[in-house]
C-alpha cells in the first residue's frame, strides 16, 4: 500500500492525543470516493469516514477532528443537499469524535455504544502514548447509548451498528450496511500499518483478532469494508491477511512472555519480522508496536469476555 507523509501525520497526531489546536488543518482536503449506491468513505486527517445518503437524510459514520468539520460539511454537500441526521462514533477517540458538537448544534443526533459516552465524560489516560486525554464539552457527548446493537432505516438503508468487545478499546462498533454489502469497521481495521491498541482503556491485540475474525466471518467476496485508518476502501482477502497478521504476532508474544522473557528479550526474537514489511511502515514501527503490545499483555488482561 501506498503510504503518504500526510496520513502517518494524521496518525500521529491521533495517537499522540495533541489538542485540535495545536494542530495545523489547513491543508487538509477532505476527499470522498463513492463505495455503493449512496454510500461514501470521506479521508481528511484522522479516521476514515462513513457517509450514508437515504432518500430524506444522511447518516454520517464519525467526524474527525473539530477544525474540520467545515470542510467535511462541504464534501457532505457535494454528494448531497440532504441534512447529516444522525452521527455514529466508532469509539472514543478525538479523531472519531471532534466534530460531535458542531454536528449537534447543526442539528445531527449523536449516537455511540455506552462506553464511549463514558470514557468522552472524564479524563482518560492512554498508557501506550503516555498521554492524559481530557474529558469532552458536554455538547459533544453521545445523546443516544446503545450496549449490544441498534438499527437505523434511512431511506432505503438499514444501517446496522453493532458492539465489538474488547478491541481496539471497550466500546468499538462497526456499521454494516445490509443491502449493499458494505461494512465500516472503526479502528478495529488498520490497513497497512500496525494497530494501535489501547490497552488502558479497555482494548487487546487478542481481541482485535477475535473483531476481524468476527468481520471476515459475516462478509463474503463482495463485501467492502471502510477501515478506520489505510486506504478507503479494502476487501475480504486484505481483511484475511490483517486476521493473519494479528493472530501470528499474537501468538508469538503469547508464547514468549509465557517464558518470562524480557522486554527486550522479545524484541530481539523480532516476533514481526516477516510482517514489518508490509505493515511497519506506518506510525508505529516494529519496535514500538510490540513494545505496547508487550506492556498490555504482560500489565493488562489480554483476553475478552
Amino acid at each position: 500500500m501506498h503510504r503518504t507523509a500526510s496520513l502517518s501525520a494524521a496518525i500521529a497526531t491521533l495517537l499522540l492525543a495533541l489538542p485540535a489546536a495545536a494542530q495545523d488543518f489547513s491543508q487538509v482536503k477532505v476527499e470522498s470516493t463513492k463505495i455503493a449506491e449512496g454510500v461514501y468513505a470521506l479521508k481528511g486527517a484522522g479516521g476514515n469516514l462513513g457517509l450514508v445518503v437515504g432518500e430524506d437524510r444522511a447518516f454520517l459514520v464519525d467526524d474527525q477532528y473539530a477544525p474540520l468539520v467545515p470542510k467535511i460539511k462541504a464534501a457532505i454537500a457535494a454528494i448531497t443537499d440532504k441534512p447529516v441526521s444522525f452521527v455514529l462514533n466508532t469509539h472514543w477517540h478525538g479523531d472519531h469524535t471532534g466534530g460531535n458538537e458542531a454536528f449537534a448544534e447543526a442539528g445531527a443526533l449523536v449516537v455511540a455504544h455506552d462506553n464511549v459516552r463514558t470514557r468522552m465524560s472524564s479524563d482518560q489516560f492512554v498508557a501506550a502514548f503516555d498521554r492524559t486525554v481530557p474529558a469532552s464539552p458536554k455538547a459533544a457527548l453521545p445523546v443516544v447509548t446503545f450496549n449490544d446493537q441498534v438499527t437505523f432505516h434511512v431511506g432505503g438503508h438499514t444501517v446496522q451498528a453493532i458492539h465489538i468487545p474488547n478491541g481496539h478499546t471497550d466500546g468499538d462498533a462497526i456499521v454494516h450496511l445490509k443491502e449493499v454489502d458494505v461494512v465500516h469497521t472503526g479502528d478495529l481495521v488498520f490497513y497497512g500499518l500496525y494497530p494501535v491498541v489501547d490497552y488502558s482503556n479497555g482494548g487487546s491485540l487478542k481481541g482485535m483478532a477475535d473483531a476481524t475474525a468476527r468481520l471476515l466471518a459475516m462478509s463474503d467476496a463482495d463485501t467492502r469494508f471502510i477501515p478506520g485508518h489505510g486506504p478507503v476502501v479494502v476487501g475480504r482477502q486484505e481483511i484475511a491477511e490483517y486476521l493473519e497478521m494479528l493472530r501470528v504476532v499474537h501468538a508469538r508474544l503469547e508464547t514468549l512472555i509465557g517464558q518470562g522473557k524480557t522486554l527486550e528479550q522479545v524484541l530481539a526474537a523480532k516476533p514481526t519480522a516477516e510482517y514489518d514489511a508490509k505493515w511497519g511502515q506506518g506510525f508505529l514501527p516494529p519496535d514500538r508496536w510490540v513494545t505496547i503490545n508487550y506492556q498490555g499483555m504482560t500489565q493488562t488482561p489480554d483476553a475478552t469476555p
